[in-house]
């Protein structure tokens, strides 16, 4: 990476900037064909090619995701998030971080998940961060040296969950300021969402952000409290109206399946704003833990297909973070593209694996990078041949026993006492009845892209 490309980068965006404001719908695909000079990554040059079919096609239903975000969008959030997220941290970050992994022979993430805090203003029943002490955090000057060390390698998508990250919003805005040229992404419950806060979101340019909502009213009230539904929805007119980037997050379970996958429920979330789902199943970490409360192996393939059909119909970009193994190769823990550092500076794997050899207080990014946990985990991934079980948590929970026994790490649950025996153990019925499904359905895509290949064959 050298001066000329960054600055030839921020010229074309700055050009390309000025002609989506003018006129989106006629100037994108002229961007795109811009795009094409800046582009280095061959994975990227592909994924571009795609788009530029997308956008050519006004009946693609990812052709009116791209109108909703540019007409939706505050013209500050477009540029920003336009330079920092598809430029620095795609087009100029991901060939940096692999001159990066070459240099010190280790994988360079593409994010970077810290917590801000632990504290939290709510108490939703089986929260995964329930077992943490409710009482640490990250100084800002070390999120600062976070942030300062995770440019230098080519890490330029900051993501914070907590706790509530809002209880810590002045320094949130005070690291965005500062580092301009990072993205800064958070999940929060949106009880505490402001009109000064989405003013300043709008200004800063670079800060977008996720809500957690577990269906409709009683549903999201059952677990998160009294009134919080109707403080979400305030919430996200507040952010619709300034014109900020945001989308929703939720926790699908035994018992609300069926309601966040709906057309209806995500018809309301599009309505409201949100430009972007995730979609995580319930893992049994964290307060009130709850066997019963998981969705059961048929619930999550009925998803997976699920979130294929809405992908396909509605203008929202859907992410499921398990189910989406296909697209990412397997896990994406560990530090291959993203890892997690929690509020006592401990450095995890995944937000969801509650182990650590080290913590970010005492080392640099680059040391912790290289621990013996996400060495461990490296040499393991993909941790199964089928994509559609990647997780070393709940779908090969063997593998998370090896490597914590492996490494020595310890427990980053003070209040939970479980040992990774007695984890690993209570999850291996679910995983086998998982494989089983998973290595049927995959069987079958398989069949499907081979009978697809062949009638191309034939028409060729």
């Amino acid at each position: 990476m050298n001066l000329a490309e960054t600055y030839l980068g921020e010229k074309f965006l700055e050009q390309g900037i000025k002609l989506i404001m003018h006129n989106p719908e006629k100037n994108i695909n002229r961007l795109l064909k811009w795009a094409e000079k800046i582009v280095r990554d061959p994975n990227h040059k592909e994924v571009l090619k795609h788009v530029q079919g997308i956008m050519k096609d006004p009946n693609n239903n990812w052709y009116h995701f791209a109108q909703r975000m540019l007409k939706e969008v505050h013209p500050n959030l477009k540029a920003c998030i336009a330079k920092n997220f598809f430029v620095n941290a795609t087009m100029l970050g991901v060939p940096k971080q692999k001159e990066i992994q070459e240099k010190y022979d280790m994988p360079v993430p593409f994010a970077i998940l810290m917590d801000p805090t632990e504290k939290c203003n709510l108490r939703c029943k089986g929260c995964w961060a329930g077992d943490y002490q409710q009482v640490q955090e990250l100084d800002f000057e070390l999120m600062d040296r976070i942030c300062t060390e995770a440019e230098e390698i080519g890490i330029y998508f900051i993501a914070m969950s907590g706790g509530e990250p809002t209880l810590r919003i002045d320094d949130i805005f005070r690291l965005a300021e500062k580092h301009s040229n990072q993205i800064f992404f958070f999940f929060t419950n949106g009880t505490l969402i402001t009109e000064d806060i989405a003013r300043e979101i709008t200004r800063l340019g670079n800060i977008t952000l996720a809500i957690s909502i577990e269906g409709f009213e009683e549903t999201t009230d059952q677990r998160r409290g009294k009134g919080v539904f109707q403080k979400v929805m305030n919430a996200m007119d507040i952010l619709r109206e300034a014109g900020a980037v945001f989308g929703y997050s939720t926790t699908y379970t035994r018992k609300n399946i069926d309601e966040v996958s709906s057309e209806e429920f995500v018809d309301l979330m599009i309505k409201k704003g949100a430009l972007f789902a995730w979609y995580f199943t319930y893992i049994p970490i964290g307060r009130d833990v709850d066997m019963e409360f998981m969705a059961t192996p048929e619930q999550r393939a009925y998803l997976f297909e699920r979130i294929e059909y809405l992908r396909d119909t509605k203008p929202i970009f859907l992410m499921d973070f398990w189910n989406d193994g296909e697209v990412s190769n397997g896990c994406i823990a560990g530090g291959r593209r993203y890892f997690h550092i929690n509020a006592a500076g401990d450095v995890e794997p995944c937000a969801f694996v509650h182990y650590a050899t080290c913590n970010i207080k005492n080392i640099s990014l680059i040391e912790a990078l290289r621990n013996p946990l996400f060495k461990a985990y490296q040499k393991r991934q993909p941790f199964h041949s089928n994509p559609r079980r990647p997780c070393p948590l709940i779908d090969n929970p063997e593998a998370l026993r090896e490597m914590v026994k492996e490494t020595g790490a310890f427990s980053t649950q003070v209040s939970n006492k479980e040992t990774v025996d007695e984890f690993a153990d209570k999850l291996l019925g679910y995983s086998k009845a998982w494989g089983e499904i998973a290595d049927l359905k995959y069987a079958e895509r398989l069949k499907q892209q081979q009978r697809m290949r062949q009638k191309v064959q034939n028409i060729n």
